[in-house]
This record gives structure tokens, sequence and C-alpha cells, in this order.
């Protein structure tokens, strides 16, 4: 008997929305507490101070903006578990074009503010089913969105490293999103049915050839937190260090991941 099909995972557009609002407007909140000494801080993406970085979360989100000022696309040709792998084709054109906005945009909270009422008339203006022509390819609107919260609560947590005892909170559904689209690009790089990943309260996934798991406790388990597990997908953390911290289990001939990670670079 062949094994069952895995069920594409679906994302409510509504909460999706109030995701990466809620979540921009963390971080907005947070910008305006900032000082001049903290902006220039260093964070842990080369050659970016926080001022770079704040600039870089807005460019993500008016990312959806500049896809919708392009012509639509004649068909959608990409799925949303494409966009993980296709991030670092452009890495050198968005180290300058951040730099630029952090350049032309000293006040970083009206850059924001901006941001925010851009992205809130563009998606009252055209439906979730709106083809853009993103990196990764033709992918509709509501699906572009999900990936707007993986750069939102990845660089909010880059932010929070960058400055001591800021702790920009993360909006609970789009780190649910975040969490599920990147435990969902794993099971696609590596697919199989050996080895469970954990991600508590919000993921679970079968990935790995080998012997599938039907029932009992699975032979090969890693379980870890929601941060814990996009900081390994980003290359944010590593594997080994994870461990060592006990900020991962992993039990199993089949649950070292180090070779998987990261996904997105």
């Amino acid at each position: 008997m062949p094994p069952a099909k895995k069920r594409t995972r679906t994302y409510d557009p509504a909460r999706t929305r109030t995701a990466v609002l809620a979540q921009l407007g963390n971080v907005r909140q947070a910008v305006r507490t900032l000082t001049p000494e903290q902006l220039g801080l260093p964070t842990r993406l080369p050659g970016w101070t926080v001022r770079e970085l704040v600039a870089h979360i807005g460019m993500a989100v008016t990312a959806v903006g500049r896809s919708l000022d392009r012509p639509e696309p004649a068909r959608q040709d990409a799925v949303l578990l494409d966009w993980p792998f296709a991030t670092s084709a452009n890495s050198s054109a968005i180290d300058d074009f951040t730099r630029r906005l952090a350049g032309d945009h000293p006040d970083l909270d009206a850059y924001l503010a901006d941001v925010e009422q851009g992205l809130t008339g563009q998606l009252d203006a055209y439906p979730g089913t709106r083809l853009l022509a993103t990196n990764a390819g033709a992918l509709p609107l509501a699906d572009y969105l999900v990936t707007r919260t993986v750069e939102l609560v990845v660089h909010t947590d880059d932010l929070n490293a960058a400055v001591p005892g800021l702790d920009v909170p993360h909006d609970r559904q789009a780190l649910a999103a975040a969490t599920r689209l990147l435990a969902d690009a794993l099971a696609v790089k590596a697919p199989g049915g050996s080895t469970e990943v954990r991600i508590p309260p919000f993921a679970v996934v079968q990935c790995v050839e080998g012997p599938r798991h039907t029932r009992g406790t699975p032979p090969n388990v890693v379980e870890t937190d929601p941060l814990t597990w996009i900081r390994l997908a980003t290359g944010r953390t590593a594997w080994h260090d994870a461990l060592r911290d006990a900020e991962l289990s992993a039990g199993g001939d089949r649950a070292d991941l180090s070779g998987l990670l990261p996904l997105m670079a």
C-alpha cells in the first residue's frame, strides 16, 4: 500500500494579515525607543548596524508593494514552499538597497509608519488571489504574505540579539506561521518518514528517508522550541551549539539534522 500523500498546509489570509501588521507594529513601537547609540550597534548580520537592520525590516514589508507595482504574471508557476530556498540569490542587491534605505530615512519611526500605511492600503485594494512576481516565482498575494511572517520574526530576533534588553515581542500567530513554513520546508528538503521533528506548540513534521514510523514512540525524534528552530533554519544558531546549550534534543540514528541546516542562508 503506498504511503498517504501529505496534504499541503494552508494559512488563513485574514490571520496572516493580522499577524504581519501586529509584528510590524511591535517592531515600530520598539524602534521609537532606540537611542542614536543603540541604532549604531552592530548586529549579527555582517556589516549591518541596527539602523540598517530596521531599514531592512521595512524593506521586507514593502516588497509586497514592489511586486504589486509590476505586471501581474499570466499564471502561477511556484508554490509557497519554493520561497525558503530562493532567498539567497539576490543578497548583494538586498544589501545595497538596505544601505540606501537606511541613509534615505533618518526618521525610522516615520519610515515604518509609512510602510505600515502602505501595506494596509495594498491589502485592502487587492485580493489574496492576485499573482505577484517574486524571487521564488509567481505566487498569490496571500501566500507571499506568509513569507513576510518569516522575515519579520527572524529580523525581530536579530534586533533583540543586537540591543540588550530590548525584548521586542513576537506575535503568536506570526511566530506560528514562520515556524510551520520552515518546518514544512525541511520536509521538502529531506522527504521521508523516519524522523519526527517536533516544535511545540506549532508544528510536527516527518522527514528523512528510512523506515517509516507508524505507531508508538518514533525511533528518531528531534524537539526544540519555535525560536530555536527558526534560528537553526536560518543559520543564526548552529546545530551542535543548540545541542550543547540544551535548546534542542535529538535521539535516534537519523536524528542528526546538522547536514540539512540551515534551510535559508
